[in-house]
């Protein structure tokens, strides 16, 4: 390789070849090396070259893997669906496990996409912004950024699949018009506070857990991780997550699917109307299904997630 020169931030630096592949140079105050496409500067902090690529890959990945986990594992989630809302000793419907997973998918992939596709550069930059042993928080942050960013999709998806899953609506189409006509656009926002509420601490801490045991396993083995491993992280990460959300799960499923019954004014309400009516076990309804979906959602959907980003950065690097 020859000796050359390259740009970073607008400063034009010579670099000298040690070997093929890679290079350095030294500037005040900073060392930079580069190798196989890819800019390091201290700490082991990572400059893609093609950021906007990357992101692109991400958010394709992201829908994939959305789809990919809604379509296996939508019986668990309409079981706990049924789990949540029943009330007193009323009992479940175990028919139409798949009612209203097309419909759903349709939300599903875009939201998926949005999610990945904001919480990718949002990371970037917060990583930028706070120092190393503090990337847990920027870890957080970007979650919640990329739930906010999502939800816009995403609740009427989850009010629309809820409803049916209750079999309270033949169709998707016929799901939305109907809720609109009887409820207006807010019907299909039902919820959106306490969807939030769970939401947003749910993709905060399951994508913090995620990213903080994959930095801490490939430090320890000093290598990139095996699919197996990734997967296996994932589904700590999603079962640990679905657990401590529970509560917030419960009160959201109760008030998207209460229509025009307005059994609750909100969220304050809903959960002191459970706690009052039901007692405290109540927030805990569905646990074991939750936990269980979700864990092995988490291990699906990273799996997916991370190698559909490699299998689409590889073909790029192809072109």
């Amino acid at each position: 390789m020859e000796e050359g020169r390259m740009e970073v931030s607008g400063k034009k630096l010579d670099f000298r070849p040690q070997q093929v592949g890679e290079g350095h140079t030294d500037v005040p105050g900073m060392k930079l090396e580069f190798r196989l496409g890819k800019l390091e500067v201290d700490h082991m902090k990572t400059v893609d070259i093609d950021t906007n690529d990357r992101d692109k890959e991400g958010a394709l990945a992201g829908g994939a893997a959305g789809v990919v986990v809604e379509t296996a594992l939508y019986p668990i989630d309409t079981i706990k669906t049924r789990l949540q809302a029943a009330q007193g000793g009323s009992k479940i419907q175990w028919k139409g496990m798949y009612d209203g997973l097309a419909g759903n998918i349709v939300g599903v992939l875009p939201a998926s996409a949005i999610f990945v596709g904001v919480y990718e550069p949002a990371k970037r930059k917060l990583l930028e912004l706070f120092p190393k042993n503090l990337s847990a928080i920027a870890h957080l942050t970007a979650g919640a950024i990329g739930g906010a960013a999502s939800s816009l999709i995403r609740v009427p998806t989850e009010v629309v699949k809820q409803r049916m899953q209750m079999s309270q609506y033949k169709t998707a189409p016929d799901a939305v018009r109907l809720i609109l006509a009887q409820e207006g656009i807010k019907g299909l926002y039902a919820g959106y506070g306490s969807f939030l509420l769970r939401d947003l601490p749910f993709d905060a801490i399951q994508f913090c857990i995620y990213e903080q045991l994959r930095i801490g396993y490939r430090l320890t083995a000093k290598r990139e991780l095996h699919d197996t491993e990734t997967a296996i992280i994932g589904a700590f990460a999603g079962a640990i997550t679905g657990a401590l959300t529970t509560p917030l799960d419960v009160m959201k499923t109760r008030l998207m699917i209460q229509g025009q019954t307005n059994q609750y004014r909100g969220f304050i309400d809903c959960a002191q109307t459970i706690m009052r009516e039901e007692g405290a076990g109540a927030f805990f309804k569905g646990i074991e299904p939750r936990v269980l979906w979700i864990g092995i959602g988490g291990s699906i959907f990273f799996a997916v997630l991370e190698k559909t980003k490699s299998v689409l950065a590889e073909r790029n690097t192809r072109r």
